[in-house]
């Protein structure tokens, strides 16, 4: 009996670890104001997401004002796994610009 307990234990141990594991594979998108400060406005920086992090990036809305000192941004969805969505956000978070999570674009409210 106590053998088939642990079976048991151990098989629901896998059970959690492969849905882990699968929720990390799924694709997900979440979607960010990015405020890009004059100083970055010839720095790659939506290129780096697609290159480096392997994120599809769909750019919604942008304002980049390239002879004044104003900032510009960019609206854009950020689609891919759970990991390279936080990689993306890091590299983001690393150069100090200020991001905004926005509303789905369903209208349910959800920020990111």
């Amino acid at each position: 009996m106590a053998a088939l307990n642990n079976h048991q234990t151990n098989s629901q141990s896998r059970l959690s670890l492969v849905s882990s594991v699968y929720a990390k594979s799924q694709v997900t998108q979440i979607r960010l104001r990015i405020h890009i400060p004059k100083y970055y406005l010839q720095v790659p920086v939506i290129s780096q997401l697609i290159s480096a992090y392997g994120l599809v990036v769909n750019i919604t809305k942008a304002l980049l004002q390239p002879n004044t000192d104003k900032e510009g941004y960019f609206d854009i969805e950020l689609r891919g796994t759970v990991p390279q969505i936080s990689r993306g956000l890091a590299y983001l978070e690393s150069l100090n610009l200020r991001i905004v999570g926005k509303p789905n674009a369903d209208g349910d409210g959800w920020f990111c």
